[in-house]
């Protein structure tokens, strides 16, 4: 029989409920998590013996969304999950993260986590339960795991914090935060925020640290039920041996290689401070010992300056921003584009306008189906002066991506304001640390050169920690990528002049205190503040016009009724409608219909003959339209698309008809007046009204000439003397 225990808390006026012991026995650690009807399986594996030739922690989380979850069947021909979702990718992200640092460096056994949803109730996200449940698998296995750790997402509604708010109280939150922490410190922080400030977004780390601490405690009472004994973990110390030859080597050389100014010399002289050593020493020691002696080395000396010195790599201060420069309209066919240059970091961005038909379909978990702004980061091997495999994007891209994706959302117009679906894309050219947050900047600056009518500037910045021995530590500004490498914490913050827009954490510490985040985010706003200076010396508002080249947009509304009219059977009638006009055509359900083209001329052809197809046809009108078919009796002609009416035989002309085909023939255009339109809607037409009208007019004559551009440029059926060069128009539709 299995055995299964739960251990359960109220989180948020809901219940988590932690259960193991009832499903994949096999694992090294097994459990699920569920919130209100959110359920999720996390597993956890361990491979007997370590990976060879390795210099990193071998973890891998795999994220797997079940659309059954959500009662969906997904989309494409072989009705199956396939490659992982956007979303799957960043909750990958978002439990690996917090995880990793927790688990012994020195660890090379490689490990999987692997997350299955289960079930989704679509109002809790179920991406905080990965994190919960791999901390909690990882606490109750052998595997080494300094935590456990727990992750809430706190909202700002109404200007009060909310804990755990639903995927539809989000929507209207100023605040999506997610805080991930151990009980003594935070690991990680995520956030999208509509310009939050400081202040805010502390007090909700804070708040979000405290709910976590009743989830940990349910996590050591599974672990005293359940927990396996833990293997040993490796030591990751260096070999002191290594060290002592080394440094009489290294000591003088060590600081002239790491003042070379540029990335790529500066790399260059440790190379060859390497190939030395490993010349010099190789028979004496094995050379994976002289690489980790030469490492500790340049990472005591970077360090040491800091801490002691207060002294950074390039020479700048704790709060210096590299130098920067901005350019826009580079490229002269595209919407728009900028590119921005901090330092040795280079992005290029490039904006590109389509119709609400191009919005992104979502086959996910969530209560979104669509997305109509898309961002995409490139991050090509030359952009390090490496050579690598070129292939699709990885979880890196896709999380940099998302990250400048939020930052930028907030400032950008209304979907009713501006109809168009929004793609920008960041082409990372050269990369010396923080190239996320130099995206946020170009995107900005591509934004506002493609028209485009932002609400304000978004700039971004990343900040270091370097902490030392007796609670010693510096917080560094705009961090290039060796003190990323060898610093403690990477904090990218992004925002507005008016507030934060999104930021992100990431440490190689257990944990920080909300002290330094504080002083790191106070940082961070003095240092977007400069760089959104700089960027309005380039730009300060959006461009009043579209690029020319852009797709111009224009909204009507017609009855909600009348969407079949202009759809048609099969979509026959739309089909039709956007192959002669080259527009592209929207509907809404509620009647909205938007109509692009970079065309003028054939977004309002396409607007005449959508608003021809639901006008209502009026008793008293004339209409001009085409003969389409002949009776016995009469003929029927199309008056507006899709509209027909009878013209009796009696009333095709002032006198008697024998024969219809005297008069007209199909395809000919005649002008008629609506004489009558019964309960049914069957409308009666007749020509010799037109002409008993016409008689009135002084020297008017009838002349029935056929219009090319028939039914909107249509010539009249009358000349009259008082307009000679042109035709008659009055009572003309």
């Amino acid at each position: 029989m299995i055995s299964s225990n739960s251990f359960e808390c109220e989180v948020g006026g809901r219940r988590l409920i932690i259960d193991t012991g009832k499903l994949a026995g096999q694992a090294s650690g097994a459990v699920t998590t569920r919130y209100g009807d959110t359920v999720v399986l996390v597993t956890v594996c361990a491979s007997d013996k370590p990976r060879e030739g390795i210099d990193f922690l071998p973890l891998t989380v795999d994220y797997e969304e079940r659309l059954y979850a959500a009662g969906k069947i997904p989309g494409g021909f072989i009705r199956r999950e396939g490659r992982p979702s956007q979303e799957a990718t960043l909750a990958s992200r978002l439990t690996d993260r917090p995880l990793r640092p927790l688990l012994p460096k020195r660890w090379r056994n490689d490990i999987q986590l692997i997350v299955t949803v289960l079930s989704a109730d679509q109002e809790n996200d179920p991406d905080i339960l990965a994190v919960i449940g791999g901390s909690a698998a990882l606490s109750i296995s052998p595997i080494p795991f300094d935590g456990p750790v727990s992750a809430v997402h706190v909202g700002y509604i109404n200007d009060k914090l909310i804990l755990n708010p639903t995927l539809a109280q989000l929507e209207s939150s100023q605040l999506d935060l997610v805080v991930v922490s151990t009980k003594q410190a935070i690991v990680m922080v995520e956030a999208g925020a509509k310009e939050a400030s400081e202040d805010i977004i502390l007090q909700a780390i804070e708040f979000g640290h405290q709910a976590n601490q009743d989830i940990i405690q349910l996590q050591e009472q599974l672990q005293q039920a359940w927990g396996r004994p833990k293997v040993e973990a490796p030591i990751s110390e260096v070999d002191p041996e290594a060290i002592s030859a080394i440094s009489p080597m290294v000591d003088d050389k060590l600081a002239q290689a790491l003042s070379q100014p540029e990335k790529l010399q500066r790399e260059q002289a440790l190379s060859n401070l390497k190939s030395e050593l490993i010349e010099s020493l190789g028979e004496s020691f094995p050379e994976k010992d002289i690489i980790a002696a030469l490492e500790s080395k340049v990472r005591g000396e970077i360090r040491g300056n800091l801490l002691d010195k207060k002294q950074r790599i390039d020479g700048r201060g704790l709060t210096d921003v590299r130098p920067i420069s901005c350019e826009i309209g580079l490229l002269p066919r595209t919407h728009g584009s900028a590119l921005f240059t901090r330092g040795q970091t280079q992005v290029l961005a490039i904006t590109t306008l389509g119709s609400i038909g191009k919005k992104q379909p979502l086959d996910g978990l969530g209560i979104e189906e669509t997305k109509r702004f898309i961002h995409h980061y490139n991050f090509p091997p030359f952009s390090g002066g490496e050579v690598k495999r070129v292939g699709t994007p990885g979880r890196r891209e896709i999380g940099h991506g998302a990250l400048v994706e939020r930052a930028i959302a907030p400032v950008l117009p209304k979907d009713e304001d501006f109809p168009y679906t929004i793609r920008l894309v960041s082409e990372v050219l050269s990369s010396s640390g923080s190239t996320s947050m130099a995206s946020v900047c170009a995107s900005s600056l591509s934004l506002m050169d493609a028209g485009i009518p932002t609400t304000a500037a978004v700039a971004g910045v990343a900040m270091g920690l370097v902490t030392g021995e007796d609670g010693k530590y510096v917080i560094l500004t705009d961090i290039e990528g060796i003190e990323d490498a060898y610093g403690d914490m990477d904090f990218k913050v992004a925002g507005t002049a008016n507030g934060i827009s999104a930021l992100q954490l990431d440490i190689k510490l257990k944990g920080v205190s909300t002290e330094i985040l504080g002083k790191a985010l106070n940082q961070a706003h003095q240092a977007r503040l400069s760089i959104l200076e700089t960027m309005q010396q380039t730009i300060s508002s959006s461009r009043p016009e579209l690029s020319h080249y852009a797709p111009r947009m224009y909204k009507i509304t017609i009855d909600p009724d009348k969407i079949g009219a202009v759809i048609g059977t099969g979509g026959k009638t739309i089909r039709s409608i956007i192959n002669e006009t080259k527009a592209s055509i929207d509907i809404d359900n509620d009647g909205t219909v938007i109509i692009g083209s970079p065309n003028e001329e054939a977004a309002r052809k396409a607007i005449e003959i959508i608003e021809g197809l639901t006008k209502e046809v009026e008793l008293g009108s004339i209409y001009t339209g085409k003969v389409t078919r002949l009776l016995n009796f009469g003929a029927m002609v199309e008056i507006s698309p899709g509209k027909e009416g009878l013209v009796h035989i009696s009333e095709l002309a002032d006198y008697r008809v024998s024969k219809v085909e005297d008069i007209v023939k199909v395809g000919d255009e005649v002008t008629v007046k609506v004489i009558n339109i019964d309960e049914l809607g069957r409308i009666n037409l007749s020509r010799r009204a037109v002409f008993e009208k016409l008689s009135q007019v002084p020297g008017a004559r009838v002349e029935d000439s056929l219009s090319k551009d028939y039914p909107f440029k249509t010539r009249r059926e009358v000349r009259s003397p008082q307009n000679k060069r042109g035709y008659y128009n009055k009572g003309a539709r």
